[in-house]
């Protein structure tokens, strides 16, 4: 497995992880679990702003692990 295919799945999994919390933001009733799982979301979204401009630099600098 390539180093650009490892960091395409790590977006994709931290993709998934961060809609599956904000479903249960959405689901759930109580409101401390909610501002909870906004909160989280909201981790996972700025590590996958990060993981994405990673994976914009390797491309940038070895063309190779274009997908």
């Amino acid at each position: 497995m390539t180093v650009g295919t490892q960091m395409s799945q790590a977006i994709a999994t931290v993709q998934s992880a961060a809609a599956t919390l904000k479903t249960f933001a959405l689901e759930t009733q109580d409101q401390q679990a909610k501002q909870t799982f906004q909160e989280l979301s909201q981790t996972f979204d700025n590590a996958l702003t990060i993981l994405q401009k990673r994976q914009q630099y390797m491309e940038d600098q070895e063309p190779q692990y274009r997908q």
